[in-house]
């Protein structure tokens, strides 16, 4: 959104004035991220993590060039390519552990982006573009993201290739040529790990280009914040810089160190040890399961164990674990309340803590074997999944009666700091 009161750009340097003439690239950078850019002056920490996303992109992209230099996409040396950048690459374990943790830290502060759009309500008009953006980089992270997995070709690797492009073959017709088509073959391979590796490595790129189209689409009706109202004035707002810069500056700090820490001392928590063997399609391990980041989709996948209208278990599962991101696509128009932050929306705080408990049961079922009580555990934690967007939202959106509101973001910010004082006495 233009703002009337936003600073425009002037630059003082002739240099700087002869390159505003011919490419205005300080321009778009000074009214995108700089002072030209107002943004609503209550924005917590919570705001940090799109950035921290970005920051994150950066480091697997520029890891995984790095990598790419090294990394043979071929069956009988794949593993061994790996072993061979650990071990004998001038800092190979450390670009490698990084860019495996680097995945991690990448989903967990989009996961953290994600709660927070749905906590304050950041899907809602006039921002809806922006969250189906949102939902498209999450389906590509994970493409990418399954596609890196399978490239180290350990026992996990192979493994996870085989049963999660085995269940396109439940796809009636279709299915089987489905696979095939995916995998170059009958059975993972070199084709498999060829088109793998290509797409893996294309990916990225596209994710980046998506999220230039997801802060674009962002600019044109502002930031969202924590009390759900929109802008009315110069004195709800600040300038992105420096106000936000160094706000955002701190985030990539404390990021920074969360994820030198789990690279340097602990680079294969959120891995599997099964993945140090390599692939042998003649040894099946004794429970498959796929990256941590995958486990609730994956329980998802699992919950169903019977037949049910003439649909194959295998079938349900799939459409199930699908639509339980499509979902996300239609969740501007499931929920229908005016009142955008669950700050005060208190019934639909209360489900939104009973979803995030759900998604991480969810999360612990995936990892579980398939046998009782986690196979009843996630059947009810994907029903309450579907149940909290198809049916609890839409009905509280209409029945809720939310706390009063500021009437601006300056009266909340007032409100609260007035609030400081008086606790702070009593």
């Amino acid at each position: 959104m233009s703002f009337p009161w936003a600073k425009n750009y002037e630059p003082q340097v002739p240099l700087m004035k002869w390159l505003d003439e011919k490419l205005p690239l300080p321009r778009l950078v000074y009214n995108a991220i700089g002072a030209g850019y107002p943004v609503p002056r209550n924005l917590n920490y919570f705001w940090n993590f799109g950035v921290l996303a970005g920051v994150a992109l950066v480091i697997q992209i520029i890891t995984g060039i790095v990598l790419a230099m090294h990394y043979a996409a071929n069956a009988d040396i794949a593993f061994n390519s790996v072993e061979h950048i650990m071990r004998d690459v001038n800092a190979g374990w450390f670009i490698r552990y990084a860019h495996m943790n680097g995945a991690s830290m990448f989903f967990i502060v989009v996961y953290l982006h994600i709660f927070r759009g749905l906590y304050y309500g950041s899907y809602k008009a006039p921002r809806e573009m922006v969250w189906l953006l949102g939902v498209v980089i999450f389906l590509l992270m994970m493409a990418t993201g399954f596609m890196g997995y399978v490239l180290p070709w350990g026992q996990m690797s192979f493994w996870g290739a085989q049963v999660i492009t085995g269940f396109f073959s439940a796809i009636p017709v279709v299915g089987d040529p489905i696979r095939i088509w995916l995998l170059g073959g009958f059975a993972p391979d070199d084709a498999t790990l060829n088109r793998f590796f290509s797409l893996h490595y294309l990916l990225p790129f596209v994710i980046a280009g998506v999220i230039i189209l997801h802060i674009w689409a962002l600019h044109i009706p502002g930031s969202s914040n924590p009390t759900g109202i929109e802008v009315k004035d110069e004195q709800d707002t600040v300038p992105f810089h420096p106000y936000y810069t160094a706000k955002d500056g701190f985030g990539v700090g404390v990021f920074l160190l969360v994820f030198v820490a789990l690279t340097f001392f602990s680079p294969n928590m959120l891995g599997h040890a099964d993945n140090y063997i390599p692939a042998n399609s003649l040894s099946t391990p004794a429970h498959i399961v796929p990256e941590w980041y995958f486990l609730p989709f994956y329980a998802i996948l699992k919950a169903f164990t019977f037949n049910f209208l003439w649909i194959d278990a295998k079938l349900w599962g799939v459409i199930a674990m699908f639509s339980s991101i499509a979902v996300l696509f239609f969740l501007p128009w499931l929920d229908s309340s005016p009142v955008k932050s669950s700050s005060y929306r208190p019934l639909n705080r209360i489900f939104f803590w009973i979803l995030v408990l759900d998604v991480l049961l969810l999360g612990w079922c995936g990892m579980s074997p398939a046998e009782q009580p986690w196979v009843i555990l996630s059947q009810l934690g994907a029903i309450y999944y579907f149940a909290h967007f198809l049916i609890i939202l839409p009905i509280i959106s209409r029945i809720e009666r939310p706390l009063p509101m500021p009437n601006s973001i300056t009266e909340a910010v007032l409100a609260k700091h007035a609030d400081a004082p008086s606790a702070a006495t009593a």
